[in-house]
């Protein structure tokens, strides 16, 4: 065997495991896996069926936490689950405490944080980093260098284009209040958001409405609308035949 496992680790049948690979105590690896050189694999981690994880990934790791960390918590959490079907790309790490609906992608060098939720069919792109305490929706698209700030939510069919930012600290790291008030994005079902975008904290884009390439979100998006510039303003309705409803999904 070219690679360790713990004797309380279950591996199913016709799953193929690469050479240099970590398996820990009681981790579950479901029926034709495929697991490429160099995967650890920490204690507890449950993973599907049927689900490739390419060379040198991480999965079920701990969090690190900083002596003055605003977010990270002590905490007990549970085994990381990634669900059937799923694709994990190389060098992505995958914390303890997350969860992965089926048939989730995850590309090359992105990071999901512990209690985070991803729902079926989302594309997680390359290089996207997703904080802790966020739930993402089913098929959603986060593409190339994402960033999801912490106690964000994401509903259903939401678009978010390359290298879009969110943030949670409107203090910006500055003064006791703002412990009180850290909030996330809200990125309600059907929303879009162009290339380079970036959302401040606490706002609500509504569904089925698109943010601008380029924009800083200062307010909230109604739903429907096209909200534009910096600060983003409304600019236009959302055209008929881009609504969600007439995508013919």
């Amino acid at each position: 065997m070219n690679y360790h496992k713990e004797e309380s680790a279950i591996i199913g049948e016709n799953t193929d495991i690469g050479y240099n690979c970590f398996i820990g105590k009681d981790v579950l690896i479901g029926s034709g896996c495929r697991i490429g050189c160099g995967v650890i694999i920490h204690d507890g981690t449950a993973i599907g069926s049927n689900v490739r994880i390419d060379d040198n990934s991480v999965l079920g790791k701990s969090p690190m936490k900083a002596a003055n960390s605003a977010v990270t918590k002590d905490q007990e959490l549970p085994a990381l689950v990634v669900s059937d079907d799923c694709i994990i790309g190389t060098s992505v790490v995958l914390y303890r405490g997350a969860k992965l609906g089926r048939k989730v992608l995850v590309a090359d060098l992105s990071t999901i944080r512990e209690n985070v939720q991803i729902g079926e069919f989302t594309i997680v792109g390359r290089g996207v980093a997703v904080e802790n305490f966020c739930k993402i929706g089913s098929y959603c698209k986060l593409e190339t260098n994402v960033y999801i700030t912490a106690y964000s939510e994401i509903e259903d069919r939401v678009f978010v284009a390359p290298c879009v930012a969110t943030s949670n600290d409107n203090y910006i790291g500055r003064t006791e209040e703002r412990f009180k008030h850290f909030k996330g994005v809200t990125i309600k079902k059907g929303a879009r958001i162009g290339v380079g975008a970036v959302i401040l904290p606490g706002k609500v884009i509504g569904e089925d409405a698109l943010i601008a390439a380029g924009a800083v979100l200062t307010s909230n998006a109604q739903p429907r609308l096209i909200m534009a510039g910096l600060p983003a303003k409304k600019f236009r309705e959302v055209p008929v035949e881009q609504l969600l409803e007439n995508q013919n999904w």
